[in-house]
C-alpha cells in the first residue's frame, strides 16, 4: 500500500509556517535570511560532484565503531547523509523520515546508509537514541569530510550575534568549537569509491526526499548484478 505520510519538504513547510505563526519576528528574519544568502551566495562549483573519486576517509560511530570507506563500501553502494547537529529541529524531521521511508529499502539492497554530523559522539549519540535509528550516525570530526566535499559553511554575522545573546554558540553545542556546520547533503558512492549522486541543500529547510536516492541505489545494484 502507497504510504500517505507528507513528504519531507512538505513537512519542512509545515515547520516553517508554525514558525511564522509562532516565532519572534525578529528571529524568524534573521533565520530566513540566513537560510536565504546560503541559497544566492553558496559557491556551488565546490560541491562534490558526480563523477569525483572519493580519498579514503574515516568516521566515528556515535556507538563507538570506526567507519572507512572501505568498510562501508564492502558489500554494496554507500550512502552519506550529512546533517547539522542532534538538536537541529529539521534534522529531527529529516532522520526519521530517512528511518521510515529510505532505511528498509536501502537494506534489503544491500546498500549501506550513514547519517553524518561533525558534532561529537557523545552529543550526537542523542538523535540516534531519541528517534531508534537503524542506520549509522557518524562523527566527521573537524568537518574534514564536510569540508573536503566543499558544502560547509559559517553563520552570517546576524546568526552570530542572535545566537550570543541567547547565551548559544554552536561550537559548544557541536563540541567543534568553531560556526562551522555543513549545508544538509546527499551523497552516494558506489563500491568503487566513484560519487553516482549528489545533492547538497544551502537552505536546509529543503532536502533530499527519499525516492531518487532509492532510485539510483536500486540502478547501482541492478547494474551490478548485470555485470
Amino acid at each position: 500500500m502507497p504510504s500517505t505520510e507528507r513528504s519531507l519538504n512538505q513537512q519542512f513547510a509545515d515547520l516553517h509556517a508554525h514558525r511564522v505563526a509562532t516565532m519572534n519576528p525578529a528571529d524568524l528574519k534573521i533565520n530566513v535570511d540566513q537560510r536565504r544568502r546560503l541559497v544566492e551566495e553558496s559557491d556551488r562549483s565546490r560541491f562534490v560532484k558526480a563523477g569525483d573519486l572519493v580519498a579514503p576517509f574515516v568516521l566515528t560511530e556515535v556507538d563507538g565503531a570506526t567507519l572507512t570507506l572501505e568498510r562501508l563500501t564492502a558489500t554494496g553502494p554507500l550512502v552519506l547523509i550529512f546533517f547539522r547537529f542532534a538538536n537541529c529541529p529539521a534534522c529531527n524531521i529529516a532522520l526519521p523520515y530517512y528511518q521510515r521511508r529510505l532505511a528498509p529499502k536501502l537494506a534489503s539492497l544491500g546498500v549501506t546508509l550513514v547519517a553524518v554530523s561533525p558534532q561529537v559522539p557523545e552529543r550526537l549519540v542523542e538523535i540516534k537514541r531519541r528517534h531508534e535509528l537503524g542506520f549509522h550516525v557518524a562523527t566527521d570530526w573537524d568537518n574534514r569530510l564536510g569540508r573536503r566535499f566543499g558544502i560547509l559553511y559559517e553563520f552570517d554575522e546576524p546568526s552570530r550575534q542572535a545566537a550570543l545573546a541567547k547565551g548559544s554558540f554552536i561550537g559548544d553545542v557541536t563540541g567543534t568549537g568553531t560556526w562551522e556546520l555543513p549545508m544538509p547533503a546527499v551523497i552516494v558512492i558506489d563500491r568503487r569509491h566513484v560519487v553516482r549522486f549528489v545533492e547538497v541543500s544551502p537552505d536546509w529547510l529543503e532536502r533530499t526526499e527519499a525516492e531518487p536516492i532509492l532510485e539510483v541505489a536500486h540502478d547501482l545494484v541492478e547494474a551490478r548484478a548485470v555485470a
